[in-house]
């Protein structure tokens, strides 16, 4: 992810003078972690977590940092996140016996390392300390991890979805679809050139609200080995480092990179062609995409794969506008790629 202001110049265009983004056609991008620190700091400090239950009293106190990168793209009304953030926050606890006598009284901290746009349908690691080590302390401890992970990873879950939303630039994202009012005839024309080029660009797209993933890769290889690599479970799990389980029948179905992946065979060629249903479990109810990798083998040695992805959400289920450009950068580093360095199949 493209740390905020080091974006293409190219793409990114300022105000215009009379304040115009007509239809929000050009990036507008917005720097989000000031908004984030606010944000979390005011969902994280303060919450009750224990209140007497088996005589433990815990609670949130603040948060200390909110440290690394957030920002919100908005393109044609389109809300993009991006954000890749740590999160360290200070708790304390205390025991007390039957008469309400304090027995011993912690500090502790929570280390949120990684919250990010690519991970926004898993809950991100929650790391849970405590000072005191002892029985007492280790026991506080532990409470604070079986009943204060839930309701920090809760609050966590509103920041990723106000993200989604668009954050800061909600209000502005909201406020510029709405095209400026103007008696000038150029700038109606303007508008409208506007729209013509939106609608064409749907049209070619396909399906609205859907998007279609085309490229061509080469392997030195024979496109037999190819198609072994690409049916068989193990080898899956060897270049992607990852569960998988993979029918080679036509109609059994597969499961990849530890299931965040899934799917059946429609159409395999031994070789030749491999036809698939894909379904990733971030993706809204229902939906399912299509891939075809047909491979030709113009020359002993070299093989030419041709990928198609089809019906490919332009949304997951929390509003990302991410999922082509990921599905994009996984078919080609995660691989693409990595079948080319684990195999030795470079061009």
């Amino acid at each position: 992810m493209a740390k905020y202001g080091e974006g293409d110049k190219r793409w990114i265009v300022e105000d215009r003078p009379d304040g115009a983004n007509v239809h929000n056609w050009h990036w507008a991008e917005t720097d989000c972690l000031a908004w984030s620190r606010d944000l979390l700091t005011k969902l994280l400090s303060n919450l009750t977590i224990l209140d007497g239950e088996g005589d433990l009293f815990v609670k949130t106190k603040k948060v200390d940092k909110v440290e690394g990168d957030a920002y919100v793209n908005i393109r044609k009304g389109k809300i993009i996140p991006g954000y890749e953030i740590s999160v360290t926050l200070s708790w304390e606890g205390e025991a007390r016996d039957a008469d309400g006598k304090s027995l011993l009284k912690v500090d502790g901290a929570v280390e949120i390392p990684y919250i990010a746009d690519e991970n926004a349908d898993e809950d991100p690691e929650v790391k849970v300390t405590v000072k005191d080590e002892g029985p007492i302390g280790r026991r506080i401890k532990e409470a604070m991890v079986a009943k204060g992970k839930p309701v920090i990873l809760e609050k966590v879950r509103v920041y990723v979805k106000s993200m989604a939303q668009g954050g800061p630039a909600k209000d502005e994202a909201e406020a510029k679809k709405i095209a400026p009012k103007s008696n000038s005839t150029s700038s109606v024309a303007a508008v409208k050139k506007e729209v013509v080029v939106e609608k064409k660009e749907v049209k070619k797209e396909g399906k609205k609200g859907f998007k279609t993933i085309s490229m061509t890769e080469k392997f030195s290889c024979r496109a037999s080995n190819l198609y072994e690599i690409l049916m068989d479970e193990n080898r899956w799990k060897g270049f992607t480092q990852s569960n998988a389980k993979i029918s080679k029948e036509v109609g059994g179905e597969f499961s990849i990179f530890d299931g965040s992946v899934t799917g059946k065979n429609l159409e395999l060629q031994n070789g030749k062609l491999i036809v698939q249903n894909w379904r990733f479990g971030n993706w809204p109810d229902g939906i399912q995409s299509k891939v075809t990798l047909a491979m030709d083998e113009p020359e002993p040695g070299l093989t030419v794969v041709k990928l198609t992805h089809v019906d490919i959400p332009e949304e997951d289920r929390y509003g990302n506008a991410t999922v082509v450009e990921n599905t994009e950068r996984g078919w080609r580093d995660l691989i693409f790629q990595r079948i080319r360095a684990v195999f030795g199949f470079g061009i």
